[in-house]
This record gives structure tokens, sequence and C-alpha cells, in this order.
């Protein structure tokens, strides 16, 4: 009788470092010489469950058995649990190769193929389905255990981290592993997170722009190019602000468990928490659902900017004689027609650089520059004394959301609560609490480390030039940093238009002009919290309503 081989083990690891699959292969050879059987061909599969079909080796082998004629009559396997742990597939494919005259026989379980021997086959397949579910719950049941003690079960470690050998010794007498940080790698997601947060050389940089920045200086995903995918994962995993969390995804439906069930493990951050929640706010605030496009991407410097003062809606651009003529033109008009807002069209050139020079000669002039930074240092004294106090009570407060956390995920994993409607909802409402609290700590930092010692004259008079030079280069991507960072919105009635925008950002801005390093061409830290003319000084100041028309 001519037969095949069929030898498999669980795992790639078992497949490098276990004697299991020579043995199994020996072992059926011989019995083959035994019986008088002829073996044609030996398929291996290295590192795959029985508990599904999804085998490449397997599926090859069942393929070649259902060809027709059929090139051999039976498929010989050291046990039944190597050719499946799943009772009812396992008949299944029983059933199928049957059809085509071709057996399935274990040289450790024989069984007859009458009744009697199906019986039995279909007995042992349920004790087989049995042990692998009981080997999986106390395998995961220990995999879990040992990432809540620090500890990585995974066989790659994620970027930025290299898994390294501890004293302590697993129960198979292997090292146990901790992550660590790659300082090499590490270096890269820190730039990441910077180029993203800060941009490059004024213009603001994106996933995929900070790919290309990164793979052009060779600076690669070990040893291949960074993709869109790769990237967003660094610049989007907590895991980066020391929040790594086991048993995610559920290795059958590779889909993402609650995050009640997720298992942290603490490792050293390479990004701190306040960097992270700034790129992470930064982020949302680039969504489509929150900006739109548009104003992120597109050329026009005014774009995103512009209101009408008549009816509110925004300007767009539209074309005239042929697209020869550019000029901003209400909303409303451009979808309802004219008769829906009585606002003129404006040219864009020419309003474009009747902006720019009414905020680079009036609005960012020396002297009104110090009394708006005055305006605001003043205030900033007056609560800089509740920053620290706030600050302290705000830590606190997260550490015993985290404390609660962690109390209730063991309280359910234990068994002491049940993991019902009432507990999710717990858990849901803890983790919302906590990710308000870290926005709020951000905000309340961030603000704690502005700057309030009074700039010189000198440095004012550099810094209105440097923004004056920003404003009015050539260069409309670095322009329009600099518009989206500082204004908030111009709203036209006419020819005349009011700018409102930020002093907290105006100031955050002012820094870069005591940066000794030379990075005057860096795009000022996007602040997050942009409230227009809010707590600073609520009401327009007269130099801030500008005539258009000269």
């Amino acid at each position: 009788m001519n037969v095949v081989l069929y030898a498999r083990v669980s795992t790639t690891r078992q497949a490098d470092n276990d004697l299991s699959i020579p043995d199994q292969v020996r072992q059926m050879q011989e019995w083959c010489k035994m019986n008088g059987h002829r073996v044609i061909h030996v398929y291996i599969e290295p590192g795959a469950s029985a508990t599904d079909d999804k085998r490449p080796v397997f599926q090859q082998m069942i393929q070649d058995a259902m060809q027709k004629p059929v090139s051999f009559d039976a498929i010989i396997i050291h046990s039944l649990s190597r050719f499946f742990r799943d009772g009812i597939e396992f008949g299944v494919y029983e059933r199928k190769l049957k059809k085509n005259q071709v057996k399935v026989i274990s040289i450790t379980q024989p069984t007859s193929d009458d009744a009697g021997g199906e019986m039995m086959r279909r007995i042992i397949n349920l004790f087989d389905e049995h042990q692998s579910k009981e080997n999986s719950k106390h395998t995961s049941r220990a995999m879990k255990e040992n990432a809540r003690q620090g500890f990585f079960n995974g066989s790659r470690p994620p970027y930025g981290y290299q898994a390294v050998s501890t004293g302590v010794t697993g129960s198979r007498g292997r090292k146990k592993k901790q992550l660590v940080i790659h300082e090499t790698e590490a270096e890269v997601v820190r730039l990441a997170y910077t180029l993203y947060l800060n941009g490059y050389q004024g213009k603001s940089m994106g996933f995929k722009e900070i790919a290309m920045h990164l793979n052009q200086r060779g600076l690669l995903m070990r040893g291949n190019p960074w993709r869109l995918q790769k990237l967003y994962a660094v610049l989007t995993d907590t895991l980066y602000r020391g929040d790594y969390y086991f048993d995610v995804i559920d290795s059958k439906s590779r889909t993402k468990r609650p995050p009640d069930e997720w298992v942290k493990t603490s490792i050293p951050p390479i990004i701190d928490a306040v960097l992270f929640e700034q790129v992470r706010m930064r982020r949302e605030s680039r969504s489509p659902e929150k900006t739109p496009p548009r104003q992120t991407n597109s050329p026009t410097l005014l774009t995103g900017l512009l209101k009408c003062g008549v009816c509110g809606g925004a300007l767009t651009v539209a074309t005239g004689k042929g697209g020869r003529y550019k000029y901003y033109k209400c909303s409303s008009r451009h979808s309802k027609g004219n008769q829906a807002c009585t606002s003129g069209n404006l040219p864009m050139e020419k309003t474009n650089e009747q902006v720019l020079h009414q905020l680079a000669d009036k609005a960012f002039a020396p002297d009104r520059l110090q009394n708006m930074m005055a305006e605001l240092r003043k205030k900033q004294r007056n609560s800089q004394e509740n920053h620290h106090e706030r600050i302290n009570n705000l830590s606190r407060e997260l550490k015993q959301i985290e404390e609660r956390q962690q109390r209730l995920i063991d309280a359910i994993e234990t068994g002491i609560l049940e993991l019902d409607e009432v507990t999710q909802r717990r858990v849901q409402q803890l983790k919302t609490s906590k990710e308000a609290l870290m926005t709020e700590l951000v905000n309340a930092r961030r603000e704690s480390n502005l700057p309030i010692e009074p700039l010189r004259a000198s440095q004012i008079e550099r810094f209105s030039q440097k923004l004056r030079q920003k404003l009015l280069s050539k260069d409309n991507v670095l322009a329009k940093n600099y518009l989206n960072l500082l204004v908030d919105r111009i709203v036209v009635v006419n020819n005349t238009a009011r700018v409102t925008g930020s002093y907290s950002a105006l100031i955050a801005s002012s820094e870069m002009i005591q940066d000794k390093t030379g990075h005057s061409n860096q795009v000022p830290t996007f602040v997050n919290d942009w409230r227009a003319r809010r707590e600073s000084n609520p009401r327009p100041l007269a130099s801030e309503t500008n005539t258009l028309s000269s």
C-alpha cells in the first residue's frame, strides 16, 4: 500500500529545539516497513495547532489526497491528535478522505474500520480536544501571571525595546525575559514623536512625511523601510509611555479583546506621558472628524481661517475667467446662490498679502507684543502659586484611579467579581476618568512651564522681526503653519477683518527666540487647548480690526 506520513508540532520553537518530529517520522517509517507499506512522501508541519485546519502543509496534503486518480492509499500519523484535536473537524475530513478511498491510520492508537472503531476514534478525539483546551487554559493563565509580574511572553520585542534574560527561571527551565530600552531604536522613536509634534524646518509633518524623512536618512525599521502602518503604531501605542498590555488580541479570532481582559506589564517608558498626550491630542485634532482635511493639507493660505461676518459661513476658494482669477467667496453663496448672503468676493492674492502684512506690521509689532505678553504674564503670576498644588492633586487622583483599575481587574481575574454588564460599565468609567485626568494634567503642566520672566526689549524686537520674516516669507506652507498656530479665525465684514488668536500660543512661540542652538526655523509646539481670546483678554483690542482695502 502506498502511504504518506504526516508529522506535526504546535509551535516553531518546538520544531527548532525538540526531537518530536524526527521521532514521529522514525516511528512511522519503522511501522510502515514492518507492515509492508511504501512511503512515497513525508508531510511535516512545524508550528501549527491542530485545533483548526489553518495549516498550509495539512491543506496541501488534503489537496493531494483528493486528486483523481489518487496517488496514495492512506495517511499515516503517530497519534490521532497529530491530525486533529477537534472531534467534529476530524470526522469531516475523515469522511471526505474516505470518499476518495484514502484512510487515516494512527500507529499508536489503532482502530478498526467498522462502527465500533469509528466510535473509539470519536472518544479519543473528545479526550484530545478536552486536553488541548485544558492545556490552553493553563498556559494562558501562566502567561498572564508572567506578564503581570513584569516579564515578556513574546518572541519578538516591539520596536524600541529588546528582550533580555533575567535571573528568574521559568517552569520549563528557561530564563524569563524582560523588556528594556534599545537605545538606538528608542532615539528613532523619540525623533518620530518630535517630528509629528514640531515638524521639520518650519513644515508640519504627517505619518507619510515622517516615514519618508526616516527612510531617506537610513533610519530604517530593523532593516526595512518605514511604512505608514508601522509608524502609526509607534505614534499611537501606549507601550511607549510605559503602559504595555498583554493578551490584547484573541489568537483564534484575531480580534481585539475587551480592555478589562488585558494584562498590564510594567516596562520603562521611551516617551514621557506629557509628550505622548500632546501627540495624541494633536493627532485627534487633525482627525477628519474634527478638522477638515482641507484646513490641514490645503496649500491655500487662509483656508479654514476665513469666516463670513454676515452669515457666519466659511470663505472658500472660487475661480473666475477659466481659472485665471482666484478669490474667497462665502460658502453659502457658493452652494445656495448669490441671494443667500450679501457679502462680496475677496481677491485671494490681495487678501492673503493684506492679512499677513496687517499681522506683521500691527498685531505683532514690538510695542504691542510687549503689552500682550506683560498682560498674560501678570495673569500667570497670579495663578502660578496654584499650579503646583493643582498638579499634585491631579497626580494623586490619577494614581488613585490606576490603583482602583488594577484592584477591579484583580478581583475579576481571581473570581471575586463576575464580569457582567455592571463591572464592564465600571471598567469603562474608570478608563474615561483616567483619560480625562491625564488630559487635564498635561494642560496643567504645560501652563506651569510657560515662561513668566519678562523679555528684554531686544528680545521682543528680535521675536517680532522673526515672526514678520516667517509670515511674509515666500514659503506659503511655513506662513500657513504659523497662522494656524497663532490665529483662531478671521471674520470678514465688507472690507474689514477681525483677527482673533491665542496669547498663550504667542508666548509658546516666543520661546524659540531664546534658543541658542540655531533652530530658528522650527515651528513652535502646537498648543492643544486653543481658545481664542479667552482668559487672557476676552475683548478684542483695537488693532485687531483692520481694513483689507487700501
